[in-house]
Formats: structure tokens, C-alpha cells, sequence
């Protein structure tokens, strides 16, 4: 029965992972070019990495680090998009009310800002889930739309510009924005933030008694509860503040560091793409960022294929998907083999001792220890 159940694992595998690339075949006509112009756009050259690829992983840094810390508490946090666009409008709003008489202090403000309205935005699932019992995963993407209509009401109304023809915020002025690391390019400090953020929360994960709090608490609920005296509403809580707060910080970073003004679509969707750059790097802090880069640079190659070799950019979602799919596929055969061999090969194993919930789920899918 057990090898019956791994053929068909096997085969539905096949299916999903080669239907996508059957389509991805179908939709380029040239693979010498796309491949050309994929290469120039992300790697090829000093510009493509520090202005395009680098850049564009830094808010998925951040904001995947956010969904990485929630899922290792068992929280499944899909809201990192709403989270990220409060930060945003916040660290816009803060500027406004802070420059120039903050002076040099004015990015810090920002910053502080928009992660404080991340944990906010975040803060209100964590009601709801704490108090009525409401699915964070409900509740999160639900206010994920909220959050995009409520920058469409700002930079309409109360954040519009002074001349009102365009529907977004004033710029900001120079002293607001994150300095960048290299003079010809637009690497900002954000990439260094993101770096000590990962650092920060694979250290805080593994050597404190907070982080180990939070491991558990995802890990075995049930049991972090009865034999650790652990809280575990409130560490799952706090956890979730924590991971809208990184988010928030994402999008602060974006728009001090890149956009300098608050739109509509300053996000292109970093905030759902943070699910899958936690989910690639199997929730470790320090893979984020090597997952973050990856990511940032499809979807770096994905304009440079769309405009040098008239390549469709959903291609390269559907190469994102595939790798997600293929990394969750694996971790799930594996479990299945380590599983049978550690029960004499029966294929199944005592319910009682295995960890529950999201966190538990992907560290037992091979997530790399914290």
C-alpha cells in the first residue's frame, strides 16, 4: 500500500511540475534569446545586479523573513502584502510630518513608522485570531485588499500630491531617503538592514529563549503548552506582530530607498512572492536571503526577457511556482522515507509525537535549524 501511495505521489509530481514547463516551452519561441536576455537583465552585467536584481530583493527579503518567523510559529501569516503597502503609506505619512524638522533623523522616523504599521496591520488578524477564532490565513489576505484600496484612498485624497493630476504622494526630498551603497547604481542601505535583520532573527531563533519559545510553540503546541509551561497564544502572537513588522519595514524601505513616493502599485506583488522566498529557503533567516536574490532576479530577468525578446514575464512565475512546488514536493517524499525507515518500514507513524502545526510542518519538511 505504501508503495502504491509513492508511485502516485510520484506521478502527480510529474504532472505538476511538467505542465507548467510544457506551457513556459510553448510561450518561447526563441530560447536563445530569451535565455540571452534573461542572463543580461539579472546577472549579465554590474547594473543589472546592484540596480535590478539586488534591489528588487530587498523587500522580499524583508518581507519573507516576516513570513518565515510566522510560519515557524505556526502562524500562517499571507497578509506580508497588506502589511508592507501600511508600512508604506506610514513611512510616507511620517515623512510629511517629520521633514525637514527632523532633519537627518527623518529615515529612522520612516522607518520606525512603517514597521510600527506593519505590527498594526498584523495586529488586527492577531486579534481576531486570538479572541473569535478567526483563520489567520482568512483574515490576512482579506485585509491584504484592504490595504490596497486604502492607498488608493490616500493618494487620492488626503496624501495626493499638491497639484492633484497624478493619484500619488509629493515626493520625498533628499533627506528622507536611504542613502545608496554604490554611487552609479540604486543599491540603497535597505540591503544592508535586510542582511542585519536576517542575521538578527537567525541568532534571536537559535540562541535565545524567546526564539526557542517560538520554535516549540510551532513545533508542538500542544506540548510546548503542557510539559513547557509555555504561552503560546501570546508567543504566537507576538510572533505575528514581529513578522507584520519586518513586512512594514520592507515596504518603508522601498519607498525611502526606490519609489520616493507613495502609489498604487509601488508593489508589484512582493508581499504574496515573500510566501514562496520563505517557503524556498524552508524558513531559515540566512537561506531568505539567498532565496530573496533568486527571486529577485526571475523577476529582474522576466522585464529584460519581456523587452529585448517579446517573452511573456508570467513565464517566469510559472518557473517561481514550479520551484516552490518542486521544493514542497520533496520535503514531503522525504518525510515519507525518513518516516518509513524510522518505523521499521511500516509507513506510518505515532500521531502523538508528531509536531503540528505550519512551523512543525516545514521544519519536518527539512527546514534548516535556526
Amino acid at each position: 500500500m505504501t508503495g502504491t501511495t509513492t508511485r502516485v505521489r510520484l506521478i502527480v509530481a510529474t504532472l505538476l511540475l511538467g505542465t507548467p514547463l510544457l506551457l513556459v516551452s510553448a510561450a518561447v519561441p526563441d530560447w536563445g534569446m530569451a535565455l540571452t536576455a534573461f542572463w543580461r537583465g539579472s546577472f549579465g552585467t554590474e547594473y543589472a545586479i546592484a540596480s535590478a536584481t539586488l534591489v528588487r530583493a530587498i523587500p522580499l527579503a524583508l518581507a519573507g523573513l516576516g513570513v518565515a518567523l510566522a510560519f515557524r510559529a505556526g502562524v500562517l501569516n499571507i497578509g506580508a502584502e497588506g502589511q508592507l503597502l501600511a508600512g508604506a503609506a506610514a513611512s510616507a505619512l511620517a515623512v510629511q510630518m517629520s521633514a525637514p524638522a527632523m532633519g537627518g533623523a527623518v529615515p529612522i522616523v520612516a522607518l520606525v513608522a512603517g514597521a510600527a504599521a506593519g505590527a498594526a496591520w498584523s495586529g488586527v488578524a492577531a486579534i481576531l485570531r486570538a479572541r473569535f477564532g478567526v483563520l489567520e490565513v482568512i483574515s490576512t489576505i482579506m485585509l491584504n485588499f484592504v490595504a490596497l484600496h486604502l492607498v488608493g484612498y490616500l493618494v487620492r485624497g488626503p496624501l495626493q500630491e499638491p497639484t492633484h493630476a497624478f493619484p500619488q504622494s509629493v515626493t520625498i526630498p533628499d533627506l528622507a531617503r536611504l542613502p545608496r551603497l554604490l554611487a552609479a547604481h540604486r543599491l540603497h542601505a535597505g540591503a544592508l538592514l535586510a542582511l542585519v535583520a536576517a542575521f538578527a532573527l537567525w541568532w534571536w531563533l537559535r540562541a535565545t529563549a524567546g526564539g526557542f519559545r517560538v520554535r516549540v510553540a510551532g513545533a508542538n503546541p500542544d506540548a510546548a503548552r503542557s510539559a513547557g509551561g509555555i504561552d503560546v497564544l501570546r508567543t504566537t502572537t507576538r510572533a505575528f506582530l514581529v513578522s507584520g513588522a519586518l513586512a512594514g519595514f520592507a515596504g518603508a524601505s522601498e519607498l525611502l530607498g526606490v519609489t520616493y513616493a507613495l502609489y498604487e502599485n509601488l508593489s508589484p506583488g512582493y508581499g504574496y512572492t515573500a510566501v514562496a522566498v520563505a517557503l524556498l529557503a524552508r524558513l531559515h533567516p540566512l537561506g531568505v536571503i539567498l532565496s530573496a536574490t533568486l527571486f529577485g532576479a526571475l523577476e529582474a530577468g522576466a522585464l529584460a526577457m519581456q523587452r529585448d525578446a517579446a517573452v511573456p514575464s508570467v513565464v517566469v512565475y510559472a518557473i517561481e511556482a514550479t520551484l516552490v512546488i518542486a521544493v514542497v514536493i520533496g520535503a514531503r517524499l522525504r518525510l515519507d522515507v525518513l518516516t518509513r525507515d524510522g518505523r521499521g518500514g511500516r509507513g506510518r507513524h505515532d500521531a502523538a509525537s508528531t509536531p503540528r502545526g505550519p512551523a512543525a510542518h516545514a521544519d519536518a519538511n527539512g527546514a534548516l535549524p535556526a
